[in-house]
């Protein structure tokens, strides 16, 4: 069968429908059953005082079928740690390198992505009423698609294993979900858009030129 330049643009609209399949979230807020699982698994799974469980089923009530993001403040330690598995003594860069090596597909097999880091260049700059600068290292912002997929990976046993590398690298840490208001950054949504658009653009304009 030869090939017709519409072809291409009918392949990356395949690919953007298989994209937002994955992207989005298709199951809707939250079921009262599914919150009643989720604590019953998280109370079994977590370290007992890692979250205050009445914040996580508040969240977990109030879900909204939508997006958000995690914004994480992280101090990772600058004296040497001891690896929870091999023993051996390793950098906190070194254990959070190993932690994120889990995390991140994790993340993604759930449509979630990491969005961005930053590392910190500054002390506080126009603070108002917060407790001392404890000496962050980095912000990173993680896009998870939906509060279900935040409970599936956080009850994952493979990530709580690796976990403990995080807990062991930081010093000190904070996280609060958040959901955007205003933005001049194109998501993966246009981006992925623009990107498979252009694929087949190019296509197009290279069988013309045959």
């Amino acid at each position: 069968m030869s090939f017709h330049p519409w072809m291409g643009w009918a392949l990356a609209a395949g690919l953007y429908a298989i994209f937002r399949l994955w992207y989005d979230n298709w199951r809707g807020p939250l079921r009262p059953h599914e919150i009643e699982a989720f604590m019953a698994r998280a109370e079994a799974l977590w370290p007992e005082g890692l979250n205050d469980m009445a914040v996580i089923r508040r969240f977990l009530e109030k879900d909204d079928g939508r997006e958000f993001i995690m914004c994480n403040l992280i101090r990772i330690r600058t004296d040497p740690a001891i690896d929870p598995v091999s023993g051996k003594t390793r950098s906190g860069t070194d254990l959070m390198k190993h932690y994120f090596s889990v995390f991140a597909p994790t993340l993604i097999a759930g449509g979630g992505v990491p969005l961005l880091t930053c590392r910190k260049v500054s002390a506080y700059v126009d603070p108002l009423n917060v407790p001392p600068d404890p000496g962050w290292s980095l912000v990173g912002l993680m896009r998870y698609r939906s509060r279900r997929d935040m409970m599936v990976l956080s009850t994952n046993a493979a990530f709580l294993r690796a976990h403990e590398y995080k807990m062991v690298a930081l010093t000190h840490a904070m996280a609060f979900p958040a959901q955007p208001v205003s933005s001049l950054v194109a998501g993966p949504r246009t981006a992925v858009a623009m990107i498979l658009t252009l694929a087949a653009a190019l296509t197009h304009l290279a069988w013309l030129t045959l």
